[in-house]
C-alpha cells in the first residue's frame, strides 16, 4: 500500500512539475473520455469550462483536480494511457512512470523555437495555406487524430482562415510535428512557405533541411535553427510588447469561483503558437509592418481612417476633456469607434505627461471581448499601445495582476474584473484595484443597475470616491480614480409610468456611473439621422379567431386536472399570469406537504407551456413537448429491472410499461395514476389533431407571408433576423423553415442562434458554434438568423433588411436593440402577433416609453449643474447605504455552522429524508449524506439525461426517492461511491419555526456544512 501512495505522490510531483507544459499539450474533451475514475459532475464542470474559457483553462482544472484529490488505484496509469489514446501523447511522456521518457531540455529548446517561428509566420500561413489541400496529408503522417481532423473541417466549414488557425493550433500539440509538416507543405506543392518557415530551400534541394528532418531535434541542422534566432531577433521588438513569459497558475482546486485565473470569460493572454496574433496580423497584412512602426521612439499621431464624424466627436468632447460620461448613440452609428478615439487619445496625453495610461474596457458577454478586440481596438491602437482581449481559447495564460501590469488597453469580461477585485479584498492574492486603471469604458453601461456585475464594480468606485472628498477635507492624499465612459444605445426608463420616474431612472444611471453628463447628439441630428435612417415599421395581425381542436382538447384536459385537485385560478389557460400561478402553487404545496396538488400544478404548467407553444409554432412542436415530459415521466415511476430491448410499438405503450418483469413500478399513488392516465388515453387524438395541417396556426402562415415577400421583392441578397422568445420555439421555427420547399425556392438559408446556457430542453450553443453561424451570416452562407434576445445586444451582426419580432415585445431598450438591427437600405422592422394578444399595445407602450426616454434625457442634461451634482450625489449615498443594510441583513440571515437546525424534505412525497448535521461537503461544493439510514431511503438507477447528455462518458447513478422523485446523483469520491444531494430536489424545514423554503443552489441556504473527512465514512460504512 505505501508503495503505491508513493507511486501516486511522486506522479503528483510530476503533475505539479509540468502542468504549465502540459496543459499546452492535452485535448481535453478526447482526454475525458477514457479517464473512467471522475465522477460525472467534475467530468461536466471540466466540460463546461471548455465551453466558457477554453481548452487550455479546462487543461489546467483537470490537471489540478487529479492532482488535489485521492482516486482509485492505478488512476495514475489510467490518465497516462488516456493521454495516449486520445492523441495527447507529448502530454503524456512528462508523466510516464520513468524519467527517461521526458523530453530533453534540448527538444524543448527545439519545439519551442519551432513554435515561436510558427507564431511569426502565421499570417502568411492563414493567408495562404488552402485546408483541403494539407488536411489529408497531415492526418496520415500522424499530426491529427481522427477528432482533430473533424474538428478542423468544421472550423474550415467558417471559412478556409478558421480552418487553417485550427489546423496549426493542434499540430503544434503533438510530438515531432515540425518535420511531417515541412514534409506536408512540401508534399501539397507550399515550397515557398517552407522557405518561408526554413529560411532555405526546399526539402528535396537542401541536404541540411533532409538532415533536420531525419532528426527531427536538438540535433538537426544548424541552419535552421540559425534562421529561427534571426527571425527571433529581426522581430524582438515586436515580441518584447506583444508576448509574455509564461507564468504558472497559482495552485487551484475544484472550485473554480476562488481562482481568479480560471474566471467567467477566461483570463487570456497572447497565444505564442496561435492566439490572438493571427487576429493581429490578419487585420492589417504581415507583422513586419508593424514591427517596424514599433521600433521607433516616437509614437506617431493617429492613421487617418481612424476619424471620427461630427456627431461622434460631438458627444465624445467631455471625454475627451478628462470628464466621466455616458455617451448615447443609436445602433451602428460608431459607439465603439468613438470609444477607441477617446482611448487613443487618453493614452496619448498620458504620456505626453509622462504618466501612467492604462485602460480598461468592460463587456458583459464572454464574445463581445473577443469581437470589440478583433474589429476595433486591435486594428487601430496595435501600432501604439499593446492590446488583449480576455477571451477564447489560448495556450498561454497569466494571472489577471500580471496582465494589468503587461498591457495598455485590456478588453475583458466585467466578471474577470469583479473576481479580481473580491480577490484582492480577501487576501486570496495580489488582485487588482480600480486605482490600477486610468480609464474604464463600460460598454452597454444600462446594465450598471441594482446587483449587475458593473454595478457591483461602479460601488467600490462610488464608495473610494465619497472616501476622498472626506480626506481632501482632511488634506489627505486620496486615491486616484479612474475616468468612467459609458456606451449605450438606450438606457430605457426602467419600466416608468410618468415622467418624472424616467427622469430619476435617467438620474440613477449617471449616479451609478458618476457620469457628469449622459451625452446625445443635438448640434449634428441631421448628420445622425443621415447615417442612421429609421427602417419603417409594420404591424401584422393574425386573426385569432381560427378553429383550434387541438387546443380545445388541452383546455379540456386542463379542466380535468382543475376539477381533480379542485384549484380555481383566476387567470386564463395559456397565459403568463397562469405560469405564475401554476409556478407559485407548486412551491405552496411543496412546503405544505400536499403532494396532490404540487403535482397537478407541475402538469398543469407543461400544459400551458404546450398551450403557449401551441399559439407561437406548431400544433406538433407543442405536442412533442408534452410527450417528451411524459416518456421522462415514465422513465421516473419505472425502475429497471433487466436490459430487455423493446420494440418502438412496446416503448410507446402506457399499458405494457407495468406488465412482465421488464419495469416494475416504484410508487404511484392515484394521483400519478390520473395524470399519466389522462395523457396516455388522450395521446393519439392529440398527435392526429396536431398533424392536421387544416389547422395550420394562422400567425406561422402571415410570418411565411412576410418572410417570402421580403426576400422576392428585393433584387439585391436580403438578410433578417427573427426574435422569438424562447429557445424552443427558435429552434422550432428554424425546422418549419428548412422543412418548407417555398422557402428554399427563394434562396433561403436560415439557422438558429440561441445562447450557451443549459436551463433549456433545446441543446444550447457553444460559444463557438455562435461565431460559426454569426461568420456564415456575415458571409451570407446563412441569410436568414432566428434567434433568441442573445442577438439583440451588441453583437457584430450585419445589417439586415428586415427584422421581426414574432410574437415577443419585452422592454423599450430591446426594442431599440433589435430595431437597430434594420440598418440596411429601405429596411423593414415587423411585428408579426395575434389579435387580442396584448403585444401590439406593448409595443406602443414602448414606442411612448422610447419618446420619454429622450425627453428625460433632454431635462437631466438641462438641469442646472448644481442642482444635477446634488442629486447625483444623493443617490450615491442611497445606493451604498442600501447594499451595506442589504449585506447586514444577509449576514444577519446566516445560520453559520449549526447544520442541525434544518431538516431536509422530499419535494414529492415530503417524507423526511435526513438532518443538516448528516450533510458534508466535497471541494466546498458537493453535499452528501452517506449515513446508513439514508442509505434505506433511497434506489439508484441509471441516470438517463446524463446518458443523453454526454453518451460517450461513464454516466453514474442517479439516486430516487421510492416516490420517483430525484434526489441527486452518485458520486466517487477517493475510491468511494457517495450520494451527491441536490438542493432544488427538497423543501427545507427550519426548526426555528421559520416557514418552509425551496432553493435552487445550495448557496443560497443559510447554512455552512463541515468539509467532509473521509475517515468518518469509517463511522459509516459496513464495507471492509
Amino acid at each position: 500500500m505505501s508503495n503505491i501512495c508513493s507511486e501516486e505522490n511522486r506522479f503528483r510531483y510530476l503533475l505539479s512539475c509540468f502542468r504549465p507544459r502540459m496543459k499546452r499539450y492535452i485535448q481535453v474533451e478526447p482526454v475525458l473520455d477514457y479517464i473512467t475514475f471522475l465522477p460525472t459532475e467534475t467530468k461536466e464542470q471540466i466540460l463546461n469550462k471548455i465551453t466558457t474559457c477554453g481548452n487550455t483553462s479546462a487543461a489546467e482544472l483537470l490537471l489540478s483536480t487529479l492532482e488535489k484529490a485521492e482516486w482509485q488505484p492505478g488512476w495514475p496509469q489510467m490518465f497516462v494511457e488516456a493521454l495516449e489514446h486520445s492523441g495527447s501523447a507529448l502530454a503524456a511522456r512528462y508523466v510516464k512512470p520513468t524519467l527517461t521518457d521526458l523530453p530533453s531540455p534540448s527538444a524543448e529548446t527545439f519545439h519551442d523555437e519551432c513554435l515561436h517561428l510558427l507564431t511569426l509566420l502565421q499570417p502568411t500561413l492563414v493567408d495562404k495555406l488552402l485546408i483541403d489541400d494539407v488536411l489529408d496529408p497531415c492526418a496520415e503522417k500522424g499530426l491529427l487524430t481522427p477528432e482533430d481532423r473533424n474538428r478542423i473541417s468544421a472550423a474550415g466549414n467558417s471559412g478556409n482562415e478558421s480552418g487553417v488557425r485550427e489546423l496549426l493550433r493542434r499540430i503544434v500539440q503533438k510530438e515531432n510535428w515540425f518535420s511531417p509538416f515541412l514534409d506536408v507543405l512540401h508534399q501539397t506543392g507550399n515550397d515557398a512557405l517552407v522557405q518561408e518557415l526554413t529560411g532555405v530551400g526546399c526539402p528535396e534541394d537542401n541536404e541540411e533541411l533532409e538532415i533536420a528532418s531525419h532528426n527531427n531535434g536538438p540535433e538537426a541542422s544548424g541552419s535552421l535553427l540559425s534562421a529561427i534566432e534571426e527571425t527571433s531577433l529581426e522581430t524582438e521588438a515586436w515580441t518584447t510588447e506583444d508576448t509574455l513569459p509564461e507564468a504558472s497558475f497559482t495552485d487551484s482546486s475544484v472550485t473554480m469561483e476562488s481562482d481568479t485565473s480560471l474566471a467567467e470569460g477566461s483570463v487570456s493572454c497572447l497565444d505564442e503558437s496561435l492566439g490572438h496574433n493571427s487576429n493581429m496580423g490578419s487585420d492589417s497584412g504581415t507583422m513586419g509592418s508593424d514591427s517596424d512602426e514599433r521600433v521607433g521612439t516616437q509614437r506617431t499621431s493617429p492613421e487617418p481612417e481612424l476619424q471620427l464624424r461630427p456627431y461622434q466627436m460631438e458627444v465624445a468632447q467631455p471625454a475627451l476633456d478628462g470628464k466621466n460620461v455616458i455617451i448615447c448613440l443609436p445602433t451602428g452609428s460608431g459607439k465603439t469607434r468613438v470609444a477607441v478615439y477617446i482611448t487613443k487619445d487618453h493614452l496619448d496625453k498620458k504620456k505626453q505627461a509622462s504618466e501612467s495610461g492604462k485602460v480598461i474596457v468592460l463587456v458583459n458577454k464572454v464574445m463581445l471581448a473577443e469581437q470589440l478586440f478583433r474589429k476595433e481596438f486591435n486594428p487601430f491602437l496595435k501600432k501604439w499601445y499593446r492590446i488583449i482581449g480576455l477571451s477564447g481559447d489560448t495556450q498561454l495564460k497569466i494571472s489577471f495582476p500580471e496582465v494589468v501590469k503587461s498591457y495598455d488597453v485590456i478588453i475583458s469580461t466585467a466578471q474577470i474584473l469583479e473576481n479580481s477585485l473580491l480577490n484582492r479584498e480577501s487576501g486570496e492574492d495580489d488582485g487588482v484595484q480600480l486605482s490600477d486603471f486610468s480609464l474604464v469604458i463600460i460598454d452597454e453601461c444600462h446594465h450598471t443597475n441594482k446587483e449587475a456585475v458593473y454595478n457591483n464594480i461602479m460601488r467600490r468606485y462610488l464608495k473610494q470616491k465619497l472616501k476622498n472628498n472626506t480626506l481632501k477635507k482632511q488634506n489627505k492624499p486620496v486615491t486616484q480614480l479612474p475616468q468612467i465612459l459609458g456606451l449605450t444605445a438606450s438606457p430605457g426608463v426602467g419600466g416608468a409610468k410618468k415622467q418624472s420616474e424616467a427622469e430619476k431612472h435617467i438620474l440613477n444611471i449617471c449616479a451609478n456611473l458618476d457620469a457628469f453628463t449622459i451625452k446625445t447628439v443635438r448640434e449634428n441630428l441631421g448628420q445622425l439621422k443621415q447615417q442612421i435612417k429609421d427602417p419603417r415599421k409594420k404591424f401584422v395581425i393574425a386573426d385569432d379567431t381560427r378553429e383550434n381542436p387541438f387546443k380545445e382538447k388541452l383546455l379540456e384536459i386542463m379542466a380535468s386536472i382543475q376539477t381533480y385537485c379542485k384549484m380555481s385560478p383566476m387567470s386564463d389557460f395559456g397565459t403568463q399570469h397562469y405560469e405564475q400561478w401554476a409556478i407559485q402553487m407548486e412551491k405552496k404545496a411543496a412546503k405544505d406537504g400536499n403532494r396532490k396538488d404540487r403535482v397537478c400544478a407541475e402538469h398543469l404548467r407543461k400544459y400551458n407551456e404546450a398551450l403557449q407553444i401551441n399559439d407561437t409554432i406548431r400544433m406538433i412542436d407543442a405536442y412533442s413537448h408534452l410527450e417528451s415530459f411524459y416518456t421522462d415521466e415514465k422513465a421516473k415511476k419505472f425502475a429497471v429491472l433487466e436490459d430487455n430491448d423493446e420494440s418502438e410499438d412496446d416503448a410507446n405503450s402506457h399499458d405494457d410499461e407495468v406488465k412482465g418483469n421488464v419495469k416494475t413500478p416504484l410508487k404511484l399513488d392515484e394521483t400519478d395514476e390520473f395524470l399519466m392516465d389522462l395523457f396516455f388515453d388522450n395521446r393519439k387524438m392529440l398527435k392526429k389533431l396536431a398533424e392536421n395541417p387544416k389547422y395550420e396556426n394562422e400567425k406561422l402562415t402571415k410570418l411565411r407571408n412576410t418572410i417570402l415577400e421580403q426576400f422576392t421583392r428585393t433584387e439585391e441578397s436580403s438578410r433578417g433576423i427573427i426574435f422569438t422568445k424562447t429557445r424552443q420555439s427558435t429552434y422550432a421555427l428554424s425546422q418549419w423553415i428548412m422543412e418548407n420547399e417555398k422557402f428554399a425556392e427563394v434562396g433561403i438559408k436560415a439557422h438558429h442562434l440561441i445562447g450557451a446556457g443549459h436551463s433549456s430542453e433545446v441543446k444550447p450553443m457553444t460559444q463557438n458554434e455562435q461565431k460559426e453561424v454569426i461568420s456564415k451570416f456575415r458571409t451570407g452562407e446563412i441569410n436568414l438568423l432566428i434567434a433568441t434576445t442573445v442577438a439583440e445586444e451588441g453583437l457584430d451582426i450585419k445589417e439586415c433588411n428586415i427584422v421581426i419580432r414574432y410574437g415577443l415585445v419585452t422592454n423599450e431598450i430591446a426594442m431599440v436593440q433589435a430595431r437597430g438591427r434594420a440598418r440596411a437600405d429601405e429596411s423593414t422592422y415587423v411585428l408579426v402577433t395575434s389579435s387580442g394578444s396584448g403585444v401590439t399595445e406593448r409595443e406602443i407602450v414602448n414606442d411612448f416609453r422610447e419618446k420619454m426616454m429622450y425627453t428625460a434625457i433632454n431635462r437631466v442634461q438641462n438641469m442646472k449643474p448644481e442642482e444635477y451634482s446634488r442629486e447625483i450625489l444623493k443617490l450615491q449615498v442611497q445606493s451604498l447605504l442600501e447594499k451595506k443594510m442589504k449585506v447586514k441583513r444577509s449576514i444577519a440571515k446566516q445560520y453559520n455552522n449549526n447544520p442541525s437546525l434544518v431538516t431536509l424534505l422530499c419535494k414529492n412525497c415530503s417524507i423526511l429524508v435526513c438532518s443538516g448535521e448528516n450533510i458534508h461537503v466535497i471541494e466546498k461544493m458537493h453535499h452528501v449524506n452517506m449515513t446508513p439510514e439514508f442509505k434505506e431511503l433511497y434506489i439508484v438507477r441509471e441516470n438517463k439525461a446524463l446518458q443523453k447528455k454526454f453518451a460517450d462518458y461513464q454516466a453514474n447513478g442517479e439516486i430516487i426517492c421510492k416516490c420517483g422523485q430525484a434526489w441527486g446523483t452518485m458520486m466517487v469520491h477517493k475510491g468511494l461511491d457517495l450520494p451527491c444531494l441536490k438542493i432544488r430536489n427538497f423543501v427545507v424545514d427550519f426548526k426555528n419555526n421559520s416557514p418552509k423554503k425551496q432553493y435552487k443552489k445550495w448557496m443560497e441556504l443559510p447554512i455552512r456544512f463541515p468539509d467532509l473527512d473521509c475517515s468518518e465514512y469509517c463511522l459509516y460504512s459496513d464495507e471492509d
